[in-house]
């Protein structure tokens, strides 16, 4: 695991940006903290930064040459099935001096070019120069786990693991206005753009090869899921006993560590499920969970514990005060190089802080809830397609329930603000519905917040090109494996492994994520949607399937989530930094974005009795501010 950065100059102009090359290192360097390197000829330049996992030895450090010196490489992630792709490239002759997956992965590539992107398992952003041929080719894993984020203009082609990488070298800082549009309404970018206009992500699944001044992406994996066409040719038994195959061999191959291994263990069922099969393998495997000593409505900690009890694992308890919160605030703020408000994030941070004491790699249950519909809103969007009791009575009641307190912070508030949507999505399309159903703010209540400048600045038509793109998998031949579809490339890649990637690289880190194993993904959508969800259950199979070995507590239970209680933290502890900082009348004023008397008004809202979902859309606001502050206002 580790940060790279590289530049590939078009012309001479193109060359003296790759002066740059050093800072742009440098600011990786919590991805690497073991090992710093950086390649230079004519006109490329790479870099990288080593978090050492595999082979520790300086045998694996980068940017890494074959023994004939034409092929230089930078590689970020873990090639989990790597012996067995070297005994494979052995029996061709190939020889190694290492056992870093790194040489395995450069020897492939060199020997299949894009064709190796098939055979492998595991996550990772790579990119490998030809000297001879004078190109660069970069690809990214299949789902998206690993960044990579590029910038090209006709002068250069610039690439890094994060985004204040590619800051580094100088590129231009202009706000994109459709991508702050988009984040007003989810709490971060989706797709494959950026906050700044010209830096992209590459998508997952995706290559690029960059040769004189031209660029060419392709795509090499998409989600194998075909409206109309999944059927239950496999029985619900043996579709249990096949997923229990996928996942036994997917947390197998993540327990390859030349460093300490750990998992996280929330108390949830996907998080116990990889701790259960991981013991098997490690019977004195270490796990890590967080709780909130001030908030019992989201502390889950007990659950964690009975799982750590039934398989005899080491678990340590990290019990957090708002306090503890608020303490570390400030270090995940200027570790995020794009605005990203999902409030989570913060927890996520600490907890990875906190375990990085411990062990250098943990195993993670994320990517189950998009696979298999784990969400209040895949049951929603089951029970609008069956139009039941439930939903009708919901549309009935919509005037009235908005009348009610809506809050996530107790479990009646809670509850009304699910029936206030449930009853709002009704009425929508299937697209609109999904849409209105990921974000905190409808695009009118958005556009809203927006200056007469800012609005101007906004071209309607480039955002809902890029809507259109990411809602295209939901058709009318399709059942709910599009939403889920749908959820996994968009809300998964952007807002959950996002989340979990870069707050756990902030503290040096590696997260593995066994659902996400692509073989589990495939099996994933080849499953009717009546194995996932129902009227009665969400992420059916997924619990069923292991039934046998978990504690029964962790059953019909209400989902909580992993989130922060930030209502209360904004009204205390923030209360001077929304008024006298970053929302202050007279700056909002100065900075021209945001519409003035919205914002007085939002502010008046988060201090009433009603402040509904309010606190996430402050919440989304400060981390704008702070991230405009820092990369825009300063230009730092």
């Amino acid at each position: 695991m580790c940060g790279i950065t590289g530049i590939f100059a078009f012309n001479q102009i193109g060359t003296f940006y790759m002066i740059n090359l050093g800072k742009a290192i440098d600011k990786l360097s919590k991805r690497g903290p073991d090992g710093r390197g950086s390649y230079v000829e004519d006109n490329l330049a790479l870099g990288h930064r080593r978090l050492s996992i595999i082979d520790t030895s300086y045998l694996g450090n980068q940017p890494m040459k074959d023994e004939t010196g034409r092929y230089v490489m930078v590689f970020n992630g873990e090639i989990f099935n790597f012996r067995e792709l070297k005994k494979q490239l052995l029996e061709k002759g190939e020889t190694f001096v290492s056992e870093s997956d790194s040489e395995v992965l450069l020897k492939l590539y060199i020997r299949e070019k894009a064709a190796c992107l098939q055979k492998l398992v595991g996550f990772f952003a790579f990119a490998v120069y030809d000297k001879e041929e004078k190109s660069l080719f970069i690809a990214r894993d299949r789902m998206g786990i690993k960044p990579l984020l590029y910038y090209y203009d006709e002068d250069k082609f610039v690439f890094a693991s994060e985004m204040k990488a590619l800051l580094a070298y100088n590129i231009p800082r202009e706000l994109d206005y459709a991508s702050l549009y988009q984040y007003l309404q989810l709490n971060y970018v989706p797709g494959t753009t950026s906050m700044l206009k010209g830096i992209k992500k590459l998508a997952p699944g995706s290559y690029m090869k960059v040769k004189g001044a031209k660029v060419e992406e392709r795509v090499y994996y998409t989600i194998p899921y075909d409206p109309g066409k999944v059927t239950d040719n496999l029985s619900y038994d043996d579709a249990k006993t096949k997923l229990a195959e996928l996942l036994e061999e997917s947390v197998k191959l993540r327990l390859v560590s030349d460093v300490p291994l750990g998992a996280f263990l929330s108390g949830g069922i996907d998080s116990s499920i990889i701790v259960a099969l991981a013991s098997r393998h490690i019977p004195d495997l270490n796990t890590y969970s967080i709780g909130f000593k001030d908030e019992p409505f989201f502390d889950e900690t007990e659950y964690a514990s009975l799982v750590a009890k039934k398989f005899g694992v080491k678990h340590t308890v990290f019990s957090l005060t708002n306090e503890d919160l608020f303490e570390h605030v400030f270090d995940m703020l200027d570790y995020i190089d794009e605005p990203f408000a999902d409030s989570s994030a913060l927890a996520v941070y600490i907890l990875s802080k906190r375990t990085a004491d411990h062990v250098k790699v943990a195993l993670s249950g994320d990517g189950a809830d998009e696979l298999f519909g784990g969400y209040n809103k895949h049951q929603a969007e089951y029970m609008v397609r069956e139009n039941g009791l439930p939903v009708q009575l919901a549309s009935l009641l919509h005037p009235l329930v908005n009348l009610l307190p809506q809050s996530r912070n107790s479990y009646l508030g809670n509850k009304v603000r699910q029936i206030k949507k449930l009853g709002e999505g009704a009425s929508m399309n299937t697209q609109e519905r999904y849409w209105r159903w990921c974000g905190f703010m409808s695009e009118n209540e958005a556009g809203g917040l927006l200056s007469k400048q800012s609005l101007d600045k906004l071209s309607r038509q480039e955002y809902e090109q890029r809507k259109k793109i990411l809602l295209s998998n939901l058709t009318k031949e399709g059942d709910l494996n599009e939403v889920l579809k749908t959820d996994t490339n968009m809300v998964l890649v952007n807002d959950m492994l996002f989340k979990v990637d870069s707050m756990s690289m902030a503290n040096s880190l590696e997260v593995r994520v066994p659902f996400l194993d692509h073989r589990v993904v495939n099996f994933a959508f080849q499953l009717p949607v009546s194995y996932k969800v129902n009227n009665k259950s969400r992420k059916r199979i997924v619990q069923d399937a292991y039934k046998d070995i978990l504690p029964p507590e962790l059953y019909n239970r209400a989902k909580k989530g992993f989130e922060v209680p930030l209502l209360k933290w904004q009204r205390k502890e923030l209360k001077s930094l929304i008024n006298n900082d970053l929302l202050n009348e007279d700056f909002i004023k100065e900075q021209g974005i945001f519409e003035l008397e919205t914002i007085k008004r939002l502010k008046k809202q988060l201090f009433s009795a009603n402040p509904g979902d309010i606190h996430a859309v402050m919440w989304g606001l400060i981390v704008f501010q702070y991230w405009w502050k820092k990369y825009l206002n300063n230009n730092i």
